[in-house]
């Protein structure tokens, strides 16, 4: 399938708020290519994929303050768990940042997004505020659940947004519902699902792929190979090797890729994206990454094998893009110094104001629920 044409995506509407990124093209450009090379050997594994065409200098930084947003953001999250800040557990993404980047910056604010627990970043880079976020985090009021679940069992229409719940692979289904209801309403806008490799065991995942596949629905199948269901790896609970192969059996385009690499990932969606708004029906994505700690911040990982987890550091999805815009000459300190600020005074101001918030009262428990 050719790549879509170029002007196609610069007329698209799309949620750009958040890719503006941070520097203009007359920025100092004194590198740190030192800092990535060791002996003359790179720190990082090469990225070898070219710049997309569409992509201005721009876009690229917007791409890598996107990166940097969604780290920056969850390290911070780690710190409030561990002062005891945070009720319930915490599932960060460090290392599939690119997943969450790539898939989402070519979407417009009227296609819907389904992401799971470790897809924090999904719900700030498809529009929902970082004070709301934060205040669904801290449990309090304000935030879009008003404070009566985790942040990991929320969504937000408002935003295109599905909530989602701890039945991994559950919400792949509702997806597809929220797909067909688009169709039928003659919108051309498509629906991205997350899931993990361990998820695709279940029965509703393929029942919503069979689905998807008979009425071509735009729906756009992510599946987050992180190498670990919990503490269990792929090669003891997938049968078959690669999880895309699966696709064929559905008739649907299937591909597995390195999501350590944001241009790869970006491009490979963009294309999907295209053919889905073109009725060419659903793609499966297999995002093959690590899970570089625990399942949650309670998990010490002893069963992580330490050699594996420091092979794939080198292949970090942030190091790796650094690396690559420093070496082509697109990033400079000052704007990754820029970048950071910008991230954390925006990270202060989310946390000072779900800090003022207050949590639900007790009565406000039975207020919005389902009674047969």
């Amino acid at each position: 399938m050719d790549a879509p044409a170029e002007d196609s995506m610069q007329s698209s509407k799309s949620t750009r708020q958040h890719k503006n990124g941070n520097g203009s093209g007359n920025a100092d450009k004194t590198l740190h290519l030192s800092a990535n090379n060791i002996n003359g050997t790179p720190k990082f594994q090469p990225i070898f994929t070219p710049v997309p065409k569409n992509l201005t200098r721009d876009q690229l930084l917007a791409l890598m303050f996107n990166l940097k947003k969604i780290r920056i953001f969850e390290e911070t999250i780690s710190r409030m768990s561990r002062q005891g800040k945070i009720i319930g557990g915490v599932y960060l993404g460090r290392g599939q940042e690119a997943i969450g980047v790539g898939t989402t910056f070519d979407l417009r604010n009227d296609d819907v997004v389904s992401p799971i627990h470790r897809d924090m970043g999904v719900f700030l880079l498809k529009g929902m505020p970082m004070r709301n976020l934060m205040c669904q985090i801290l449990g309090r009021k304000s935030g879009p659940s008003k404070g009566k679940d985790s942040w990991s069992h929320t969504g937000d229409m408002r935003y295109n947004i599905l909530a989602s719940s701890s039945m991994l692979g559950s919400s792949v289904p509702i997806a597809c519902g929220a797909s067909l209801a688009t169709r039928m309403r003659g919108l051309d806008s498509v629906t991205v699902t997350y899931f993990g490799e361990g998820s695709t065991a279940r029965g509703d995942i393929h029942e919503a792929m069979n689905m998807a596949a008979i009425y071509k629905l735009p729906v756009l199948f992510i599946c987050e190979n992180n190498q670990w269901a919990y503490s269990t790896p792929p090669d003891r609970e997938i049968g078959g090797g690669k999880v895309a192969k699966r696709a064929s059996a559905y008739g649907m385009e299937g591909l597995s890729l390195d999501a350590n690499d944001i241009l790869l990932v970006y491009e490979k969606v963009r294309e999907a994206i295209y053919r889905a708004r073109q009725g060419d029906g659903p793609t499966f994505i297999e995002c093959v990454t690590y899970r570089m700690m625990g399942h949650s911040e309670h998990d010490q990982a002893a069963y992580m094998d330490k050699d594996q987890t420091a092979a794939w550091e080198r292949r970090d999805p942030i190091g790796r893009f650094r690396q690559y815009l420093e070496e082509n000459h697109q990033f400079t300190d000052s704007e990754e110094k820029r970048m950071t600020e910008r991230i954390e005074a925006e990270i202060a101001d989310a946390r000072k104001f779900a800090e003022s918030q207050p949590f639900p009262e007790g009565p406000e428990a039975l207020e919005g629920v389902y009674v047969p």
